[in-house]
């Protein structure tokens, strides 16, 4: 019998005259792996692997260290701490698929391994194996977006909103559809009686949606219901935990019923009129690569703080999620997985019920400095809708995934070409939504789309398709590393670590056309589209070797300043003139030293200390190999990159009166957090940079470390330190690069008050900060 599955790829293979079509023989699935059990972190638990089409857990018999770290690596970590055995992290249900594993700990898959075989067990459950993998990620390891359940032995793959109609399909998001669920043997509906709104608030917060709305829609057909009753109590982050009666058959007809219909309410970023934000919230998510990702900080009066991981737990993670305009959280982290906070921890043992409209509103603990350390942030990850950005964009040319030049589908005409008939009379819009998704199409797709045309209603018609997509390049003209960020983020692929101007050596593709020039993004934009750019093409190096290409990475480091060591160590140093000929030689002094009388008199310098830290996922490294660092003979140091810090006096209006800067002396690790070793040291032309959990110190006694003020009248100012001001190294957040102090200056001595970063403060409190009239103390220890 020939399947309808066949009579499509026929049909359209047909049509196609170039034979752009295959048809190919099912294929095993592939391993698939994951942690599960309770309690444990993201990072350890229960191992789980997905065979033959079936969830199933691995015996702890002959398990050692190297078992561990294979398993690890499987998922997404460079390897493992330790594992456990007689199911710590619980029991597991189904197959127990691998018993007696032995790995030397080098093998690229368990498959490797010396086993009894899948399947050939003698163990139980509660034999069941774990792992405590370390928490650093593969890079280019990318999750699943595929959504897994879990109910007792009815498993459940995926969930999906199906559209009711072409013209809800072609609109993105999908905000209402026909509830699917996937199984091992198709995909299945949920019956619609006894259905309530608060089921709908668990489906709507699965697909990233903060809320849902009450439809009276009813849409009926002949599939068959594997999910007859669903009842949840509307808090719930998945589906899999509300309580549900399954069909005892494969599936059963819903007698008096049809398909559960859900209707969502999209958050202020995907709604109409997308790009617009959320009013000011009092938690915001900082340091993570795409939307709807990061660290937790929480506003308590005017200055932002952090919230401590202990009994964090997906309910209180979806409670900042819906908060924030997303839907429920598919992961709550621990650890300080996004970097960690300055500042207050304001929180701890955040229980809450999972109905609150605020993070604050929810039960905890206020907490002491000895209670948490940053270490110990909190993070989460959001389910947000599924937009199909990353349909727009794509890398070509790369040695790996992560790398490559850029293309982009020309906007306005993603899709061209003559449309033709495949397929006549018979056909409806269901049948068409079937053989758009086993041809893998859907209705967008970047090579093949289809439309249904002529019919009665949207339900029904001619099935028209249409081949052929204009991709371009993208001008490299100011592309810069927050351009990059953006392009990482849109392709799924984390944070730029380079932003390439010269691709001449990734020119893989026959695509010569440039489609888009004057990209200025601000960093945290979804897409490049949604970026500044120009309206019609213009590009002063317009070949295809002078495309803009990125490199991305799966985490970056965050550079912070220690703002009160700023405040502490501020004084004023008359230098003689005859001491400072090196600092003149590094451009450190202001324009009018030039016409001084050397080597007699003095500059009056502006000094203090500086304490950078890292507080990122990875090491902070110069972008110049060191190849092409500048040796500074009168310092006897290699510069490793142009411009490492800005100093900048400025007065209340903004206007800048005096300047400093730092060029990188040397980068290297000053100090590091126990347990954390120093990696990086300037000697003996060593390895410049500093480690995550390090800091480099610039001593207020070291040349350049300083404001030359000679000519600054006295008065009320305000002191402006940027690290990276250039953006030269990638970093998973810069927006608190910036540190600012009042500043007041009697002509004889100098006083800084409020030292903060750029971001640590409400808006309310910075407007109010740029007013500051003066100051009553200098708080110098």
């Amino acid at each position: 019998m020939v399947k309808s599955q066949d009579i499509v790829i026929l049909l359209v293979c047909m049509w196609l005259s170039s034979c752009l079509c295959q048809t190919s023989s099912p294929q095993h699935d592939q391993l698939k792996f994951r942690l599960a059990g309770y309690p444990r972190k993201h990072n350890e638990g229960r191992v789980e692997v997905f065979y033959n089409g079936e969830w199933g857990s691995i015996c702890d018999d002959d398990f050692t260290l190297s078992n561990a770290h294979v398993l690890c690596r499987h998922l997404g970590f460079v390897e493992a701490l330790s594992w456990s055995h007689s199911a710590k992290y619980g029991a597991g249900t189904g197959k127990i698929w691998l018993d007696n594993v032995m790995c030397s700990g080098s093998e690229k898959s368990i498959e490797k391994c010396l086993s009894r075989g899948w399947g050939n067990s003698d163990c139980t459950h509660e034999e069941d194996a774990g792992v405590v993998c370390k928490d650093e990620r593969l890079p280019g390891f990318l999750d699943s977006n595929i959504i897994e359940m879990q109910v007792d032995e009815n498993r459940m793959e995926e969930i999906r909103l199906r559209p009711l109609s072409a013209a809800h399909a072609a609109r993105m998001p999908v905000t209402e559809g026909v509830v699917e669920v996937k199984y091992k043997e198709g995909w299945s509906q949920i019956c619609n009686i006894g259905w309530t709104i608060k089921n709908s608030r668990v489906i709507c917060g699965m697909m990233g949606f903060p809320s849902e709305k009450i439809t009276l829609k009813n849409f009926y057909n002949f599939i068959m219901y594997k999910i007859h009753s669903v009842a949840c109590t509307g808090n719930e982050a998945h589906l899999s935990t509300c309580t549900m009666e399954f069909s005892k058959n494969t599936s059963a007809p819903c007698i008096g019923g049809g398909p559960v219909v859900v209707s969502c309410v999209p958050g202020p970023q995907f709604a109409q009129g997308r790009g617009r934000k959320n009013k000011p919230n009092h938690v915001r998510l900082k340091g993570g690569a795409r939307a709807g990702e990061g660290r937790v900080e929480v506003l308590i009066g005017s200055e932002w703080g952090t919230v401590c991981d202990d009994l964090w737990n997906l309910l209180s993670a979806s409670v900042v999620c819906r908060e924030l305009g997303f839907g429920t959280a598919k992961e709550a982290l621990t650890g300080a997985r996004m970097g960690q906070g300055m500042g207050p921890i304001y929180m701890n043992e955040v229980q809450c019920l999972g109905d609150e409209k605020s993070l604050r509103k929810c039960p905890h603990k206020s907490i002491t400095a000895k209670d948490c350390k940053h270490m110990e942030d909190v993070s989460v990850k959001c389910n947000i809708p599924y937009m199909g950005f990353e349909k727009a964009i794509r890398l070509t040319g790369g040695r790996t995934q992560l790398e490559g030049r850029v293309e982009l589908l020309a906007p306005n005409a993603s899709l061209l070409g003559q449309w033709g008939l495949i397929c006549g009379d018979g056909w409806t819009s269901r049948e068409a939504m079937v053989a758009c998704r086993q041809l893998g199409l859907g209705y967008a797709s970047s090579g093949l789309s289809m439309r249904i045309v002529g019919g009665r209603t949207d339900y029904e018609g001619r099935v028209e398709v249409q081949v052929g997509s204009q991709w371009g390049t993208l001008c490299s003209d100011g592309w810069s590393t927050r351009e990059a960020m953006v392009a990482c983020g849109q392709l799924g692929l984390g944070y730029a670590l380079h932003a390439i101007t010269e691709t001449w050596y990734w020119d893989s593709s026959n695509v010569t056309e440039m489609v888009m020039s004057g990209v200025k993004c601000r960093g945290d934009e979804m897409t490049l589209s949604d970026c500044q750019h120009h309206r019609v093409v213009s590009c002063k190096r317009a070949g295809p070797q002078f495309a803009a290409g990125i490199i991305c990475s799966e985490s970056a480091s965050d550079m912070v300043l220690n703002a009160p060591l700023v405040e502490r160590s501020v004084y004023i140093e008359d230098r003689p003139l005859h001491l400072l000929y090196c600092a003149a030689e590094e451009n450190c002094l202001s324009k009018s030293a030039v016409g001084a009388n050397w080597p007699y008199g003095h500059r009056r310098l502006l000094r203090f200390s500086s304490e950078i830290h890292n507080v990122g996922r990875a090491d902070f490294r110069p972008r110049l190999g060191r190849h092409s660092w500048v040796w500074h003979e009168c310092h006897r140091h290699y510069h490793s990159m142009d411009i490492f810090t800005n100093y900048d006096l400025l007065d209340l209006n903004g206007t800048k009166v005096a300047d400093g800067h730092k060029a990188s002396f040397c980068l290297e690790d000053t100090e590091c957090h126990e347990g954390i070793l120093k990696q990086y040291e300037c000697a003996n032309f060593g390895e410049q940079g500093i480690t995550v959990g390090c800091w480099d110190t610039y001593r207020h006694d070291i040349d350049c470390q300083w404001i030359d003020i000679t000519d600054v009248k006295p008065g009320n100012y305000i002191l402006q330190v940027i690290i990276n001001p250039n953006f030269e190294v990638a970093e998973s957040d810069f927006t608190n690069n910036a540190m600012r102090c009042n500043c007041k200056y009697d002509g004889n001595r100098v006083w800084l008050h409020k030292c903060h970063l750029g971001d640590s403060y409400s808006e309310e409190a910075e407007k109010q900060f740029e007013l500051y009239p003066g100051q009553l103390n200098n708080q110098i220890s």
